[in-house]
C-alpha cells in the first residue's frame, strides 16, 4: 500500500514549491493541483505500469513529437501535454518502488467535459481524438513502448476471465452465473480486429487507448478539443480501439456504473455525432476494412471493458478502483446491456456509415 508522502518534497525535485490538492477523478493514478503557478503532479500506479521508464519514455516522445508539429503549423501551443523534468532532468521522481511521481505543466484556459453527450460536445471530442492520431499519422510507431501488454488483445482477456473464473480468489463465481454465461457466450466473435491487424488489414497505429471524453480538455468559450491527455496508454494499437472506447461511453444514455439498467441503452445519434468529428479528421486515411467494422469497435470495446470489470470483480477488484461494494459487478453488467442494445444496432450504424459518416 502507498505510504503518505509529502507532496511538497516531491516538488522541491522539481524545482516547484507550491502547494497542492487533490485534483480530478482517474480510475487508477492519483493527480494532484500544485498552485502558483500550477502544474499537475500525479502519482504513477506502478501496480499497473510496471514500467516507469518506458511509459515516461513514451510520453514524452509523443508530446515533443506533437509540440514539433503544432508549432510548425502554427497552432494553439496549448495543444499537447509538457512534462516537466526532474531537478537532473529525468522524467520522474521515484521515492520508492510504489511513489513514482510525475509532473505536467497545466494547461491554462481549458475545461474537462465529465458527462457530457450532446452531439456538438461528442462531434468535438472526435474531432479531437481524430486530429490527436492524424497528427501522429507519420510517427514512427514501433518505437513505442507496450505499457500494460496486449491491453486491447481481447482474446486473451477473455483467457483472463476464464483463469479467473477457474480460480475464484474472492469467492464470487457461483453469484455471477448470468454474467458470466453472457460473456462467455459472446466470446466468439471478438478477435475480428486481432485478427485484421495479424494479417496485415488493419493497420497498426499509434492510438490513445483510452479515449474517454474527460481525456480532452476543451475551450470553454468555443467548445472545441484543444487538448489530449491521459497518456499513459499511448502505444501501438488499431484505430477501431479508440473509436469504439470512445463510444462506449459517449454512446451509453447512463454513466458506466449505472445500477438501473432500463436507463443504459445506446444512441446511434451519439454514434453519428462522434463519427463524422473524427472522420473529419481520419476519413482519407482509414481503410475500407476499417471503415466497415466501425460499428462493431463499439460493441467490441464496450465487451472487453465489460469482461475487464468482471474479472476484477471475481479477483477481489485489485485493479479498478472501487467506491462501494459489488462496484465492479455493477460496471460489468452495465457494460453488458449495452453490448446487447449495440447488437441489436448494428445494421442501424452500418447504414449511418454507408449513407453519409463516411
Amino acid at each position: 500500500m502507498n505510504r503518505e508522502i509529502n507532496r511538497n518534497e516531491i516538488l522541491e525535485h522539481f524545482d516547484i514549491s507550491a502547494v497542492t490538492e487533490s485534483y480530478g477523478n482517474g480510475h487508477i493514478n492519483d493527480t494532484y493541483l500544485v498552485t502558483m503557478p500550477r502544474y499537475i503532479l500525479q502519482r504513477i500506479n506502478t501496480s499497473i505500469f510496471t514500467d516507469p521508464d518506458g511509459l515516461m519514455e513514451n510520453i514524452e516522445n509523443v508530446t515533443s513529437f506533437l509540440r514539433r508539429k503544432i508549432a510548425a503549423d502554427g497552432g494553439d501551443v496549448r495543444s499537447t501535454l509538457t512534462v516537466v523534468p526532474t531537478k537532473d532532468g529525468k522524467l520522474y521522481y521515484r521515492v520508492d518502488q510504489e511513489n513514482v511521481f510525475r509532473v505536467y505543466r497545466f494547461v491554462e484556459g481549458t475545461k474537462t467535459i465529465e458527462n457530457s453527450r450532446t452531439p456538438k460536445d461528442l462531434y468535438e471530442a472526435g474531432v479531437g481524438f481524430g486530429h490527436f492520431q492524424k497528427l501522429l499519422a507519420d510517427f514512427p510507431v514501433e518505437k513505442l513502448h507496450e505499457t500494460i501488454k496486449d491491453f486491447h488483445h481481447t482474446p486473451k482477456r477473455v483467457e483472463a476471465l476464464r483463469e479467473a473464473i477457474r480460480q475464484d480468489k474472492a469467492g464470487r463465481v457461483g453469484s455471477v452465473a448470468a454474467e458470466i454465461a453472457f460473456a462467455l457466450e459472446n466470446a466468439s466473435w471478438t478477435d475480428s480486429v486481432v485478427k485484421g491487424m495479424e494479417a496485415g488489414r488493419i493497420p497498426v497505429r499509434v492510438t490513445h487507448n483510452d479515449t474517454k471524453i474527460n481525456n480532452i480538455l476543451f475551450d470553454p468559450e468555443s467548445g472545441k478539443a484543444v487538448c489530449v491527455i491521459d497518456l499513459d496508454t499511448v502505444m501501438p494499437g488499431s484505430m477501431l480501439y479508440d473509436f469504439g472506447d470512445a463510444l462506449r461511453i459517449g454512446g451509453s444514455t447512463a454513466a458506466e456504473d449505472e445500477v438501473e439498467l432500463d436507463k443504459v441503452w445506446f444512441d446511434e445519434k451519439a454514434f453519428q455525432a462522434f463519427a463524422k468529428g473524427y472522420l473529419s479528421q481520419m476519413r482519407e486515411a482509414l481503410t475500407e476494412d476499417e471503415l466497415a467494422l466501425l460499428p462493431l469497435s463499439v460493441k467490441l470495446m464496450t465487451y472487453e471493458c465489460g469482461i475487464r470489470f468482471l474479472t476484477d470483480y471475481l479477483n477481489g477488484d485489485t485493479y479498478f478502483k472501487i467506491h462501494r461494494e459489488h462496484h465492479n459487478l455493477d460496471r460489468a453488467r452495465n457494460q453488458f446491456k449495452l453490448v446487447a442494445d449495440i447488437a441489436a444496432k448494428e445494421a442501424i450504424l452500418a447504414g449511418l456509415v454507408e449513407a453519409g459518416v463516411r
